[in-house]
């Protein structure tokens, strides 16, 4: 028997509330899979119809033998089981920012969407991998690990098409232009962004691509001080397309936000500045000598 499941808005209806779940995963994933189940089950109870959580929700781990160690095929995958279940008990839409699945000598980094019968409607691997090297001295090779996806997803829910991407992805606008002019009015970039560049980027790249398609933006982030050593960003983030931000967790603490979605908003920002339509092609030419 469903537990206070939430009722989910007729498609004709253009509004419902989504909730980010912000999370500070670690090293065990079965704590990190109570954990999002909790949180999700909390953001249900709040009235939240869709539920989204962060990049690696059930497990954050830099050394690669320990990842191998506790990564597991998608249907043996304990976080995605329980939250079918929770999708299913609680009729809400869940969208897991992504989990740690084994694909053949490496790992997929992989999103999923689940419908309120418990259902997965569809999955998306990482389109870019975070190969950077940054100022503070951190260093990251996520090549070394994982496999990049190679198809961009928007994915239908009982509102509005929802593009899905993941955490780097977020700084590559043409993926985000893609996406919504394959239909999405709804984007995402759940993360577990670090704490250096989440300072310095992670309000104004999402303002940002909400701006340029004139879509919500919608993030679940990681916060904290992470079993491994790495510092994440958190302030899991909902943007409206005028590039308002609605929702802002506030910091790296594990918890859940809300916010109403009234898409009517995408046709009103989309019709005051219509850059979907405007685009034109064009070529570069590039002119002049050095030296």
């Amino acid at each position: 028997m469903s537990e206070n499941p939430s009722t989910a808005p007729d498609r004709s209806e253009p509004r419902f509330v989504a909730a980010c779940v912000q999370m500070r995963s670690g090293r065990d994933p079965l704590a990190n899979r109570d954990a999002a189940v909790t949180l999700v089950r909390e953001a249900a109870s709040q009235g939240a119809h869709y539920v989204q959580t962060p990049e690696m929700t059930s497990l954050v781990e830099r050394d690669k033998a320990s990842l191998f160690a506790n990564v597991r095929g998608q249907d043996e995958d304990v976080t995605l089981s329980a939250l079918r279940d929770v999708a299913r008990e609680r009729g809400i839409v869940v969208h897991i920012g992504s989990l740690a699945v084994r694909n053949g000598d490496k790992i997929a980094n992989r999103a999923f969407l689940i419908d309120a019968e418990g259902a997965i409607t569809a999955s998306y691997d990482k389109l870019h991998l975070y190969d950077v090297d940054l100022p503070n001295g951190e260093r990251w090779r996520e090549s070394n690990t994982y496999t990049g996806g190679a198809c961009a997803v928007v994915a239908e829910t009982p509102w509005a098409p929802l593009g899905i991407a993941i955490c780097y992805d977020l700084r590559f606008p043409a993926l985000y232009r893609a996406l919504a002019e394959a239909g999405a009015t709804i984007l995402s970039a759940p993360a577990c962004f670090t704490k250096q560049t989440g300072e310095a980027h992670w309000h104004v790249l999402h303002r940002a691509r909400a701006i340029e398609t004139g879509s919500f933006m919608i993030s679940a982030a990681q916060g904290g001080r992470h079993e491994d050593g790495r510092e994440t960003y958190g302030h899991s983030i909902i943007v409206d397309p005028w590039g308002k931000v609605l929702a802002d967790a506030g910091g790296a603490e594990p918890g859940v936000i809300l916010a109403e979605i009234d898409l009517a908003r995408v046709t009103e920002a989309r019709g005051r500045i219509p850059a979907l339509k405007h685009a034109r092609p064009f070529t570069v030419e590039r002119v002049g000598r050095v030296g």
